[in-house]
């Protein structure tokens, strides 16, 4: 990430500018309490208002954090501590969840107090157009960090979450000593097939099984692309000494390959999961006998 020099560059806020928001503070601080009441006014008519600030603590400690977010901006001064305090509202916005598109209408409508208190001000029409255009600066310069870190924080739980996901897609089981068992349900892309090769390998290697089934009877469809992922997979088992098993190949799957024409003579296969779990039992001399009670 940028620091704060970087930023002040990449937003050309010069030291005028910063001079033109400090010369804010005579006026505009005195007048805070009333920014912030009126800004809070806007907040109840919106929707995020009651699922994030109806409790009057979080509504008092939001009250302040505003406060010192603003006598924060009048100083203007723009060193790297600057930038993390502007960085962590990035990143309670993206805890709670606190939508930018509110952040964005925030920041306007604060713009637009500062415009109306500039106005009641005797200044020359230079010297306010100045002051407004340094503001409007640092404010961008805020919501850029502001923005860039909820966007990281985002992605970061998004990735998490399709990791989760993957990881209930592709649930590489060891039902056995010696065996490995992966049913797949759904649609398989190749993104899934590749979180598929991945998450076996990891697991046989990890594991040393011999046996590894997988059952597409889940599957919905089979075409060129599915079938050509299925054979990558079990060649990639084989490499690691660990032999390959599909099952669950109904009639319609074996007749579309068939028609597809694709090799299968490489593809070890069975009707039904059972069927594949004997024929692992007996590769490895194992025997299952039922007891009596």
């Amino acid at each position: 990430m940028r620091n704060a020099a970087t930023l002040q560059t990449l937003y050309k806020i010069s030291e005028e500018d910063i001079q033109y928001i400090r010369g804010l503070g005579e006026f505009m601080l005195p007048q805070m309490d009333h920014m912030v009441h009126t800004w809070y006014e806007w907040l109840m008519t919106q929707p995020e208002y009651e699922q994030f600030f109806a409790d009057s603590r979080a509504l008092h400690h939001a009250q302040k954090m505003q406060h010192i977010y603003w006598e924060q901006f009048i100083e203007a001064q723009l060193d790297d501590n600057y930038v993390e305090s502007r960085r962590k509202i990035g990143e309670t916005h993206a805890r709670i969840g606190l939508s930018m598109t509110i952040f964005f209408a925030g920041m306007s409508i604060f713009h637009d107090l500062f415009s109306k208190i500039m106005a009641q001000r005797n200044l020359k029409l230079k010297e306010q157009v100045r002051t407004i255009d340094a503001v409007s600066k640092l404010l961008h310069l805020d919501t850029g960090i502001v923005c860039e870190v909820y966007t990281i924080m985002s992605n970061e739980t998004i990735t998490a979450q399709s990791r989760s996901l993957m990881e209930m897609s592709t649930p590489v089981t060891q039902i056995w000593e010696n065996i490995l068992l992966l049913p797949v349900v759904g649609i398989v892309d190749s993104k899934r097939a590749q979180d598929i090769m991945n998450a076996v390998l990891s697991a046989i290697n990890r594991t040393q099984s011999r046996i590894f089934i997988l059952d597409i009877s889940g599957v919905a469809v089979v075409d060129t692309a599915v079938a050509n992922h299925l054979i990558k997979i079990t060649k990639a088992t084989r490499l690691m000494g660990c032999e390959s098993t599909i099952s669950g190949i109904s009639p319609a799957i074996a007749q579309t390959m068939i028609e597809l024409g694709i090799d299968v003579g490489t593809i070890k296969t069975t009707a039904n999961m059972m069927d594949a779990l004997n024929d692992s039992f007996r590769s490895l001399n194992l025997q299952i006998h039922k007891v009596e009670r």
